[in-house]
């Protein structure tokens, strides 16, 4: 019965998110054939790529609820955390605001935050799906220091994928330059002022988000238990 009930809710889960990625490309599918232009296809494959931490997460998850041994589930988490940042990245394509043209503003405006949210519940789904895992193989105070370095990791691919342009395939492809530019940021960071800005800035918005995302969750579980 109680697992009947986790695949309905999984299932109802990536339902929605599955509609709301739909409704993005959907909206951007209109944009281009009203103006022609294909402004906004980045978003398209940027929403693409939100959705692998997910996938990720939950091949982790399945794995963990099998008995894998943790040293694969260690791998599945670093291949999740690699891919994470990709789903909250979504917030910085608020930039293209007001640079986009041919369409309303208010357009716009549904369109990325359409993407945003989107991106930001992706991440949130997959972080707290490694979150339960670690709770179950460490403890809770474990789960929610993982939970911590991740939003503070992902602030800074954040950054270095808006600023910098570097992406989740560089670790594989040009590991000596991606790992030189992290060495000389942690070296000095006083020298890189809107690097450490913006990393503090998405760290704390990113935490005070996913606490409410949480406590969300835990609401929703507290109310079937009574019932």
């Amino acid at each position: 019965m109680v697992a009947t009930f986790l695949n309905r809710r999984r299932w109802a889960i990536l339902g929605s998110l599955a509609l709301l990625s739909g409704f993005t490309v959907t909206a951007c599918a209109v944009r281009y054939l009203y103006t022609g232009s294909s402004q906004s296809s980045n978003l398209v494959w940027n929403l693409f790529l939100a959705w692998i931490p997910l996938v990720v997460a939950l091949l982790v998850y399945d794995a963990a609820r099998r008995g894998v041994r943790p040293a694969v589930l260690l791998a599945g988490g670093a291949a999740w955390l690699l891919f994470f940042p990709n789903a909250p990245y979504l917030l910085t394509d608020f930039k293209h605001l007001g640079s986009w043209s041919g369409v309303p503003v208010w357009f716009d405006v549904v369109l990325l935050s359409a993407a945003a949210w989107t991106g930001l519940l992706l991440g949130f789904a997959s972080l707290y799906l490694v979150q339960s895992v670690a709770r179950d193989l460490l403890s809770a105070t474990a789960a929610w220091a993982i939970v911590l370095a991740s939003l503070v990791l992902g602030s800074v691919g954040m950054y270095l994928g808006r600023f910098e342009r570097w992406n989740s395939w560089d670790i594989v492809s040009s590991p000596r330059s991606l790992f030189g530019d992290l060495w000389a940021g942690l070296r000095s960071p006083a020298d890189h002022p809107r690097a450490l800005a913006v990393t503090v800035l998405f760290a704390a918005f990113l935490t005070l988000a996913y606490l409410t995302f949480y406590n969300l969750l835990a609401l929703g579980r507290g109310e079937r238990e009574s019932a």
